[in-house]
């Protein structure tokens, strides 16, 4: 059986009463079958979220036409909005460095349609994995930085990332710290993962030091790459518990395996259009599968 194809509207405001009502009955009224509605209400900010997914065989008009249309109804209840369609497949660059954990689980998630997207490209500031690149055919592209040639290098990824038309980029255990330059224009459009750690135990070995300290939880936070790389909006996190026995391999060995999940999630909700930001923290919506 074919899979639906869907619009998916993203929306939010200031809660105020009849926002829902008059967003459906819209949607209605210009013939669209409403597949799924998902609302949040955040009480403390009071700000109202919401995610309705249409039948794409409803759409009767060219989508630009779609966007300009609902734009009018959008200023009329000062909403803010993002529309998305399910058939489009986003462009995704992988930046990486030399560890390949997360590298390969997101191909291998690609390969078997459980990210629905396309792998343009792979950015590396090493050679080492290029192996991997090669081996499913990916583009891979070897930028070696120093403080010296960093904006020059960024200067030669950004290029590549409008040379590739590229939708959205994944930190993959790439151990660089991005410019807020290069953040800031890539805003909501590069999540980045890091261990469970910080900021406990930043920098080099931190399982060594986790192990020393005899950590009782490894965990991971996946998050949109901002200004202070680990502080942007978090999408995912998980933890898992760990005990005495485990060396620091051990450990290191499930902290791998927790990132591989949740940077997975994190950009499977991305490509899903379940996340909204609203300041520096994400709304995601979970979907029945």
């Amino acid at each position: 059986m074919a899979e639906t194809k869907k619009i998916i509207f993203l929306i939010q405001c200031e809660d105020r009463k009849g926002i829902l009502a008059a967003t459906t009955n819209w949607f209605y009224n210009k013939g669209y079958n409403i597949l799924h509605c998902q609302q949040h209400t955040d009480n403390v900010e009071g700000r109202y979220f919401m995610r309705i997914e249409l039948d794409m065989q409803d759409l009767m008009t060219t989508r630009k036409e779609l966007e300009e249309s609902f734009t009018l109804f959008a200023r009329e209840y000062n909403l803010t909005w993002e529309c998305h369609y399910s058939d489009y497949l986003a462009r995704v660059a992988i930046m990486v460095s030399k560890t390949s954990h997360c590298l390969y689980d997101l191909i291998t998630r690609k390969d078997e349609g459980e990210l629905k997207c396309e792998i343009s490209l792979i950015i590396s500031n090493h050679p080492d994995l290029e192996m991997v690149a090669n081996q499913f055919r990916i583009p891979f592209y070897h930028l070696p930085v120093t403080p010296a040639t960093k904006e020059d290098q960024e200067g030669k990824i950004r290029s590549l990332l409008k040379r590739f038309d590229i939708d959205l980029v994944v930190l993959a255990r790439y151990m660089q710290i991005l410019t807020p330059e290069f953040t800031n224009a890539w805003q909501g459009r590069i999540i980045n993962i890091h261990h469970g750690f910080l900021p406990a135990f930043q920098g080099a070995n931190p399982y060594r030091r986790a192990y020393e300290r005899g950590v009782k939880m490894i965990g991971a936070t996946a998050h949109y790459a901002s200004e202070d790389l680990d502080q942007g909006p978090i999408i995912e996190q998980d933890v898992v518990r760990v005990n005495h026995e485990l060396s620091p391999r051990g450990l290191r060995d499930v902290g791998k395996d927790v990132e591989r999940r949740v940077l997975s999630r994190a950009v499977q909700a991305h490509l899903e259009s379940r996340i909204i930001i609203w300041n520096n923290r994400t709304i995601t919506f979970n979907v029945e599968r």
